[in-house]
């Protein structure tokens, strides 16, 4: 097959100017070793970036994929295995993209995880149903991943 065969065609380009979002994200899927959902949040940060739009994404963690906001420390004791949180950097870097990572408050009183157990920057919210009602009622996209 020739080069031009082979090649990925956009037929609907999109730039936005403005994006809010709230990435519901309760589950880990992969890609690869890639958490999906993760992988997507950089993908956004990185289509925002090159649009130069006004944005304001949130990634809510909550139910089976809290730990991705864990420090080390917790992280090891959560997942009762002594690596350390996996997740950090990309965490870290969505971070730095402009993207706010939150942890439902309802999975951390379960997990019995508090504030210094987090991440440098994830901030505890309420629970993540309430969170995210207030964020679509703000006009946030919902994102379920």
């Amino acid at each position: 097959m020739s080069d031009s065969a082979n090649s990925l065609v956009i037929d609907i380009p999109v730039e936005l100017q403005l994006v809010k979002s709230v990435h519901s994200i309760g589950d880990l899927q992969f890609e690869g070793d890639l958490p999906a959902s993760l992988f997507h949040l950089q993908l956004i940060t990185g289509d925002i970036a090159e649009w130069h739009a006004q944005s304001d994404v949130i990634a809510v963690f909550h139910t089976n994929a809290g730990h991705v906001t864990l420090n080390d420390d917790a992280y090891n004791a959560s997942r009762n295995i002594s690596t350390g949180n996996p997740y950090k950097n990309l965490v870290a870097d969505l971070t730095r993209r402009g993207a706010k990572i939150e942890l439902c408050g309802a999975t951390a009183r379960v997990n019995g995880w508090a504030n210094a157990d987090l991440l440098p920057g994830v901030k505890i919210n309420l629970d993540a149903m309430a969170r995210t009602i207030q964020l679509v009622q703000q006009g946030f996209v919902k994102i379920t991943e």
